[in-house]
C-alpha cells in the first residue's frame, strides 16, 4: 500500500531549486557580502529541509493503548464535560511542537475517518491553551473499536498551513502518517472519559511510537 502521507514531497523539494541558487551564489560570487548572504540563504534553506525530515517510527501498542499523534510536549491533560470537538465528556491530551520537533501528524489508533473539520482563524503562539479556540485549526473525527477519538491539528505563530491528507470514510491504522502541521504548532487528543493517561505534563513524547492512553472500554 502507497503511503498516505509524503513529507518529502508535501513541501521539502519545493525548496531545493533555491537552495541550488543559493550554492551557486555562495561558490561564484566575488563580492564577500554577497558570498555571505548566499551562505546564509543556503544555511536557512537547510534548516527548513531538516524541518520536512521523516525518521522511520515502529508502533509496538498494544490494541487497547493510543499512541502519540505529534512530536513534542505534553502541555495540557484535562477532563473535559463537553466539548465542540467530542460527542459528550471526554479526556484532552494536548502536544506542544517546537521548531525543532518533527511535525507529522500520525493516528494514536486505528478507526475509520467519521468527519474532517476545519475550522479559521488567528496564528497565535501555540504554546497557550487559548489557542484551542481561536487559532486556526483542522479536526480529524475517527471512530474506532474503543469510541469515538478526535485529533486537532492546530496552527500556531509560526505555522501557517494545517496538511490533512483523508477524507471522510478512509481507514487509518495506529501510527500511520496522515498529515502535518508546517513549522510550529499545536495537536490535541480527544478521548473517551473512562480512558487512562499514561503520560504527565511537560513530557516528551515521539508520535506514533510513545504510549500516551490505555482504553478501559469498548464500543
Amino acid at each position: 500500500m502507497r503511503p498516505r502521507f509524503n513529507a518529502w514531497k508535501e513541501g521539502a523539494i519545493l525548496y531545493l531549486p533555491w537552495m541550488a541558487v543559493g550554492l551557486f551564489f555562495a561558490l561564484s560570487a566575488r563580492q564577500p557580502m554577497l558570498q555571505i548572504l548566499a551562505w546564509l540563504f543556503f544555511t536557512a534553506g537547510c534548516g527548513v529541509l531538516c524541518f520536512f525530515r521523516d525518521p522511520p517510527r515502529r508502533t509496538n501498542a498494544a490494541p487497547d493503548e493510543a499512541v502519540a499523534p505529534a512530536d513534542g510536549k505534553i502541555v495540557g491533560i484535562e477532563d473535559l464535560d463537553s466539548s465542540p470537538h467530542y460527542d459528550g465528556p471526554c479526556k484532552r491530551i494536548s502536544i506542544f511542537l517546537s521548531l525543532f520537533d518533527v511535525h507529522i501528524n500520525r493516528a494514536p489508533c486505528e478507526g475509520t475517518v467519521r468527519d474532517i473539520r476545519y475550522k479559521p482563524g488567528a496564528f497565535r503562539a501555540a504554546m497557550g491553551a487559548e489557542t484551542t479556540d481561536t487559532n486556526e485549526a483542522n479536526a480529524v473525527w475517527l471512530d474506532t473499536p474503543h469510541g469515538p477519538v478526535t485529533v486537532r491539528q492546530i496552527a500556531g505563530l509560526v505555522a501557517r498551513r494545517v496538511v490533512c491528507r483523508l477524507a471522510p470514510g478512509d481507514t487509518l491504522q495506529k501510527g500511520e502518517k496522515f498529515g502535518m502541521i508546517k513549522f510550529s504548532s499545536r495537536t490535541e487528543l480527544y478521548l473517551p472519559p473512562g480512558t487512562e493517561v499514561s503520560v504527565r505534563l511537560n513530557d516528551k513524547v515521539r508520535a506514533g511510537a510513545t504510549v500516551v492512553a490505555r482504553f478501559t472500554t469498548h464500543a
